[in-house]
């Protein structure tokens, strides 16, 4: 096994690691737990991810509906009040077992039930132990936009295991590679480039360690952990504007994380090489990454710019403006007040509708 610490003071916790690691968890509950509710979905619990998890205090299971239209207000509103049913309290956690969505919901649910409950992430996707169950950022999605009602609340511990790994499909795979294709360009590490030749323990842990040490250093998004949502402010848009109308059951594309982040790092490079801030070639290396990441580069058909631009400004790093994440000469960095026309004018090259 191996062990990261996200460094914050008394918050502190430990991530760790390895084949097996899910079976960690008595160890790393808080002292103080009297019973746990696991958090999961319906397909962790039919892969046998569960099976001989023991907390070693009492506990109960429940289960939320897969899918991005259920990481919702709905979802959290049932989940808290299956919390007050059995009976939660402060002294208890809640620990979830699954990938981004799981953490995501349960983690908010823990940060709001009685104003702020222990809880304890078990990463199963590769998307949730490169990125989604570290560094306490929980939440839902409204159909305004994604991840806009949520909190800041440190986990206890992460245990990613990698042995839930072998069983994902090739779009649960893809989910995380988004997320690595990201790191790639965050930290010149040949580990997190495609087919590094290592073990998925080594990959994994060269990603936590590259997050933990941001959000150390800054824990609730002021500057520098902007730069991890390179590719997520027109990925987070395109996941918007899919579910925005309509039948949310029924999205407009079908994108999962990953390949909307893929996405976006290309829109990035191409906006960054539009204002003068990177050249062709560092374009085309976001594409060479990409690509061989096995990951989309082109907008889906039926994107509109202007649709896409609204959910951008409504993006979470944004101060009534257009904030991005880009590529520049002193790396990936934040970039407040990009104009709307460079960003039009990008996603039109792009393809989108106009």
């Amino acid at each position: 096994m191996r062990e990261i610490k996200v460094e914050l003071g008394e918050r502190s916790y430990p991530v760790v690691i390895g084949d097996g690691a899910r079976f960690e968890l008595s160890r790393v509950l808080p002292a103080s737990a009297d019973r746990v509710m696991f958090v999961t979905q319906q397909a962790v619990v039919d892969a046998g991810w569960l099976d001989r998890v023991d907390p070693g205090v009492p506990y109960k299971v429940s289960v939320i509906p897969d899918g991005e239209a259920n990481k919702s207000l709905v979802t959290f509103e049932t989940l808290t009040r299956t919390f007050a049913a059995n009976g939660l309290s402060r002294a208890d956690v809640v620990v979830a077992v699954g990938g981004g969505i799981v953490t995501d919901v349960a983690g908010f649910a823990a940060a709001t039930y009685h104003r702020g409950t222990a809880y304890v992430n078990v990463a199963t996707s590769l998307l949730g132990q490169v990125d989604a169950a570290i560094g306490g950022k929980t939440g839902v999605n409204l159909p305004e936009g994604k991840n806009l009602v949520g909190a800041f609340w440190q986990p206890s511990a992460v245990l990613c295991d990698t042995q839930t790994l072998g069983s994902l499909p090739p779009r649960e795979w893809a989910c995380g590679r988004g997320e690595l294709a990201k790191y790639a360009f965050l930290e010149a590490d040949p580990a997190l480039t495609p087919d590094p030749g290592l073990e998925p323990d080594e990959q994994v842990a060269r990603a936590v360690a590259i997050k933990a040490a941001v959000v150390a250093a800054d824990e609730r998004e002021g500057d520098r952990r902007m730069v991890l949502n390179y590719g997520h402010t027109l990925g987070h848009a395109l996941e918007g504007a899919a579910l925005g109308d309509g039948d949310r059951d029924q999205p407009r594309w079908d994108l999962r994380h990953g390949e909307a982040v893929a996405i976006g790092l290309i829109f990035a490079a191409q906006l960054a090489e539009r204002l003068g801030r990177i050249d062709a070639a560092r374009v085309e290396e976001h594409r060479r990454v990409v690509e061989a990441y096995d990951l989309p580069v082109d907008l889906p058909a039926g994107a509109g710019a202007a649709e896409l631009v609204t959910f951008m400004a409504r993006d979470k790093k944004a101060q009534h403006d257009l904030t991005f994440v880009l590529d520049g000469p002193r790396g990936v960095e934040a970039v407040r007040g990009v104009g709307t026309d460079d960003v039009l004018a990008t996603l039109a090259a792009m393809g989108a509708d106009s």
